[in-house]
């Protein structure tokens, strides 16, 4: 399996606003930038966003170390939150719908294809690859 660093990040100007996404993929020396956005959404919708279009990105199964700056996302999966939250049928423990279940639900699929391992970084701190996302990201957000 090829083994992939992934740094992803989301930035939105209001919140809900416009927003941005953004991934950096590595394999070896080989370095790929992804980014995005769109004209009304979340910040949080933006991060997911950046996780699923990094994952959908890869060609084959691979084993992925992502890094993200969103607890949202990171404490979701390592803390399997979804796995509660498809047992009582998309609802949180406030018998809520989960939101954002859409994106989780991609998500979920494309970690199902990949050994991905999730690790919480720092944002805007000095990892080098995270601040290129977030720069990525501030740059997708539509103008307008």
């Amino acid at each position: 399996m090829k083994e992939i660093i992934v740094y992803t990040d989301g930035a939105c100007s209001h919140n809900p606003g416009p927003g941005g996404w953004a991934a950096v993929l590595m394999y070896g020396e080989k370095k790929k930038e992804l980014s995005g956005g769109e004209s009304e959404t979340t910040n949080n919708r933006m991060e997911l966003q950046a996780v699923i279009e990094s994952l959908r990105a890869l060609k084959t199964p691979c084993k992925v170390k992502l890094h993200s700056d969103s607890a949202y996302i990171v404490n979701c999966i390592n803390q399997r939150w979804y796995a509660k939250w498809q047992k009582n049928g998309w609802q949180t423990s406030q018998k809520k719908p989960v939101e954002n279940k859409d994106l989780w639900q991609q998500l979920l699929r494309l970690t199902s294809k990949h050994d991905v391992t999730f690790i919480k970084v720092k944002g805007h701190s000095d990892v080098e690859l995270n601040n290129r996302c977030d720069e990525l990201a501030r740059a997708a957000v539509p103008r307008g």
